[in-house]
C-alpha cells in the first residue's frame, strides 16, 4: 500500500477517534462533572480500542504468517505506542491548562494532534512493520 493512502486512512480513523474522544470528554466533563484529567484518560482508552481494530485490518494490514505479526505481538506494541503517544499528549495537555491557562476543551482538542503524530510514527515504525 502506498504511504499516502496509509496516511489518508490514518487521518480518517484519527478523525473518528477524535470524535469519539470529544464525545467522551464532553459527557464526562459537562454531564458528569468529572475533571479534565479523568475525562481525558477515559476518552483515550475508549478511542484506543476503536483505533486498534482499524489499524490492524485497514491502515497497517500485514500477512499473518510471520510470528511477529501475531495479534498478541501487535497488541503489546500497540499498547506501547499508545503509552508513548498518550504520555506526549498528556504532558502537552497539562502544560497548556496548568502553565498557560488554556481552556480545558481547547487543550483537549490541541492534544489530539500531538497524540496523532506520535501514534502514527510509533505504529508505523514499531507495531505494524
Amino acid at each position: 500500500m502506498k504511504e499516502s493512502v496509509r496516511v489518508i486512512r490514518f487521518a480518517i480513523v484519527g478523525t473518528l477517534n477524535a470524535l469519539i474522544a470529544a464525545v467522551v470528554v464532553w459527557l464526562l466533563m459537562h454531564i458528569e462533572g468529572e475533571s479534565y484529567i479523568i475525562a481525558n484518560i477515559c476518552a483515550y482508552i475508549v478511542a484506543q480500542i476503536h483505533n486498534f481494530m482499524w489499524c490492524k485490518y485497514w491502515i497497517f494490514p500485514l500477512e499473518t504468517d510471520d510470528k511477529k505479526n501475531s495479534i498478541w505481538h501487535q497488541m503489546l506494541f500497540f499498547i506501547g505506542a499508545f503509552a508513548l503517544a498518550y504520555s506526549a499528549q498528556f504532558l502537552f495537555l497539562l502544560m497548556l491548562v496548568e502553565l498557560l491557562y488554556c481552556n480545558e476543551y481547547l487543550a483537549q482538542f490541541l492534544g489530539l494532534f500531538v497524540y496523532g503524530a506520535v501514534n502514527f510514527i510509533c505504529n508505523r515504525r514499531l507495531t505494524f512493520r
